[in-house]
């Protein structure tokens, strides 16, 4: 299974890079980008657009689809024809994005521009001539392409590219594990591990709710020596489900008991995603939103009013960074709202969507905001959901947390961090 290759735009929907299409015509990427471009400005909005476009092919036996996906103020493109699954194409888009973010942090047409020749570089190291995934690695590519820094630039436009190559790279993937550096050395041994969680659910207007699922992953930040092997077990594991893991994982150890027995890349990796399913029964395998929100909205001629109440269902923790937002429809033209303390609220006449913003949702409390909008069309239609986005600092909906970790190979006691964040994305009916 191959793709054809990988086209990244900019907000303009001008190519910035591309890899080099050795096995179609010349013609054939200017297909593409024409084929999102079109689709992009035929559309209403850009997220209506299918992520999957067909696009019409130079011959009639070969069709190809545009597999494509947006990254901060960039549009990432990877062609694919023939039998290749479309999520193939979109794998390789996150791992390259992945990797981008661990060379660059955050990702802008500018800083791409900027890095023109670390971007050709890596992707010439991450996909072949002849469309399949080579080195991914993060670990590996550092050995192989070295990192932009104020130095390097230096050096380079001097001439003196020698002395920008650090010696410890002098030979790539002397590392028999491909994952990790070989003769990684620290003065303090330690791993950290970040457990983020996101509520995604869909509340009737009585309530009650109609699905919600708790999907969650484990970033890990390891600054061990040497080739550490360890072993990591889960003090409530049994509610995990739908997990994938890093490559470093040793798969028949986690089928077996459920602990994770690994030997961890160098720096910052994402170790394993998962989906959380309570095992009680009574709660129909439904996590509890924390928090509940009553409206009344009464609609009129080219116009309207409403009452929102929002709730925290917690007990001993606030919600940070509470945004409630409500598309007015089309024709909505503005609106007046009072909020109780102090939140922020604001109507976007591009989106045609309310937004009420609380920084800080406190427990047990009751948030309130009423308004009026108007409308040109005679009989407005706003949507028939909120939605409601939040963040809740050190606590995980699944209370999972590390039993023990056990380290072999190396004569050092390491030093384990972990903490909790969930975040939650609902869409509340009235």
């Amino acid at each position: 299974m191959a793709i054809d290759g990988l086209i990244i735009l900019d907000s303009a929907g001008r190519p910035i890079i591309q890899s080099g299409f050795h096995s179609v015509p010349p013609a054939y990427p200017i297909l593409h980008i024409d084929a999102l471009n079109n689709a992009l400005s035929a559309a209403s909005r850009p997220d209506d657009v299918d992520p999957v476009l067909s696009v019409p092919s130079l011959t009639i036996d070969a069709p190809s689809a545009c597999c494509h996906a947006k990254v901060a103020d960039m549009r990432l493109l990877c062609p694919i024809s023939g039998d290749v699954d479309p999520l193939y194409a979109f794998a390789f888009m996150q791992t390259f994005v992945d990797i981008l973010r661990d060379y660059f942090g955050q990702l802008s047409a500018e800083t791409l521009k900027e890095n023109f020749d670390v971007v050709y570089q890596l992707l010439e190291e991450t996909l072949d001539s002849g469309g399949h995934p080579l080195t991914t690695s993060p670990n590996a590519l550092r050995d192989i392409v070295l990192p932009p820094s104020l130095l390097n630039k230096v050096l380079s436009v001097a001439g003196v590219s020698g002395l920008a190559t650090p010696l410890s790279n002098s030979q790539p993937f002397a590392s028999p594990i491909p994952w990790r550096k070989a003769g990684v050395r620290y003065n303090n041994n330690e791993i950290y591990f970040d457990v983020a969680e996101t509520l995604e659910a869909i509340i009737n207007k009585n309530g009650t709710p109609a699905a919600s699922n708790v999907w969650g992953r484990i970033e890990s930040n390891c600054k061990l020596s040497g080739t550490p092997d360890l072993l990591l077990t889960f003090s409530n594991f049994q509610s995990l489900t739908d997990c994938s893991f890093h490559p470093c994982i040793r798969l028949q150890r986690w089928a077996r008991d459920k602990t994770l027995s690994f030997v961890p890349p160098d720096g910052h990796f994402k170790l394993m995603e998962y989906r959380y399913a309570p095992a009680s029964a009574s709660t129909m395998h439904q996590v509890a939103v924390p928090f509940s929100l009553r409206s009344s909205i009464q609609l009129q001629e080219h116009g309207g009013s409403f009452d929102v109440t929002l709730s925290s269902r917690l007990t001993t923790r606030a919600m940070d960074s509470v945004t409630i937002e409500l598309f007015l429809g089309e024709g909505a033209s503005g609106a007046s709202c009072i909020s109780s303390h102090n939140a922020s609220w604001s109507f976007d006449l591009r989106t045609l969507t309310l937004k009420w913003e609380l920084k800080n949702v406190q427990p047990s409390g009751n948030y309130t905001l009423r308004g009026t909008f108007t409308s040109t069309t005679q009989i407005p239609r706003p949507s028939r959901a909120f939605r409601v986005r939040f963040d809740i600092m050190q606590h995980t909906f699944s209370a999972l947390k590390i039993d023990q970790l056990k380290l072999a190979g190396e004569m050092y006691k390491p030093y384990k961090g972990m903490r909790g964040r969930s975040a939650g994305d609902i869409e509340w009916r009235w």
